[in-house]
């Protein structure tokens, strides 16, 4: 009985509507979670949040990246991570659930946003995470040096990558952030041919020594526009498991790295701040 209160209030919960940065931040209630909702800006879906349940990830690349925060340390361990972008908070939100006495940060330049997600949505009040509303290689530049076990790259401006966070010169920096050890993640869009995500991994490439890519297997063959998550690292990966999580995951996918991901990147090349371009335009038909 108390269950069908809960799903009758959710199903009467209405969507919350904000002007930000950004465009039009709405929060559509999520008819099946009680306290679920998801976060759309201009229509095109950035993030899936369960307030009830911060460890429930939604959405296929947040779990492929949940899976990467699972496997950087030792489980139990805190963590120290640094967002770039910040969406809904929804990866924050999870660290924190699955690693308590983490410190993390925020970095989102949507000021508005972020008022309107920490007022609707707010923040366990034991986590330890600070939110900075300035660009993200802005504030990548003011984390000190080796601070992060992990950075986390989710950031879109109308639904793109900005130009400026594809390049070597921003992953040098992302490299000095980390720690010995520490691994970068970065979700990527992208649809056939496929030339930005290959000039990402060639691009990686030149500042990590060890690579790995995961996506829906359908993305990877060029057949449909979709999100990629690309780990990198100093230190071997733990491919074989994240193989097996990714593999068991409700839309399951696939994980290439080594000899293999090198033939994906195709011979492409490496981006610089003076080639940088944003990610494609997704098609209409992504947002249907």
């Amino acid at each position: 009985m108390a269950r069908n209160r809960q799903r009758d209030r959710a199903a009467s919960a209405a969507t919350v509507e904000e002007t930000v940065d950004g465009g039009l931040a709405q929060l559509i209630p999520d008819r099946e979670r009680p306290r679920g909702w998801t976060l759309l800006i201009d229509g095109a879906p950035q993030s899936h949040v369960d307030l009830d349940d911060p460890a429930h990830l939604s959405f296929e690349y947040q779990r492929r990246l949940g899976h990467i925060a699972d496997l950087v340390a030792p489980p139990n361990r805190p963590l120290q991570v640094v967002h770039l972008g910040g969406g809904a908070f929804t990866l924050a939100r999870y660290v924190a659930a699955t690693r308590p006495r983490s410190t993390q940060q925020i970095v989102e330049l949507d000021g508005r946003l972020v008022q309107f997600v920490r007022r609707e949505l707010p923040l366990d009040a034991g986590a330890r995470v600070r939110v900075r509303s300035t660009d993200a290689r802005d504030g990548l530049a003011k984390v000190q040096d080796g601070w992060a076990d992990l950075v986390i790259a989710d950031v879109f401006g109308g639904a793109r990558t900005p130009a400026h966070l594809t390049s070597t010169e921003f992953l040098a920096d992302v490299r000095r952030v980390l720690r010995p050890g520490g691994f970068y993640a970065a979700n990527l869009a992208d649809g056939p041919p496929l030339a930005h995500l290959r000039g990402q991994i060639a691009t990686a490439a030149t500042v990590f020594p060890e690579l790995a890519l995961t996506a829906d297997p359908t993305v990877l063959r060029g057949r449909r526009f979709g999100n990629a998550v690309l780990l990198a690292s100093d230190r071997e990966l733990p491919v074989a498991e994240l193989t097996r999580r990714v593999a068991t995951d409700p839309h399951p996918g696939r994980v290439e790295h080594g000899k293999a991901l090198a033939d994906f990147a195709g011979g492409a090349q490496p981006v610089t701040d003076a080639s940088a371009k944003p990610s494609p335009v997704p098609p209409a038909s992504v947002f249907r």
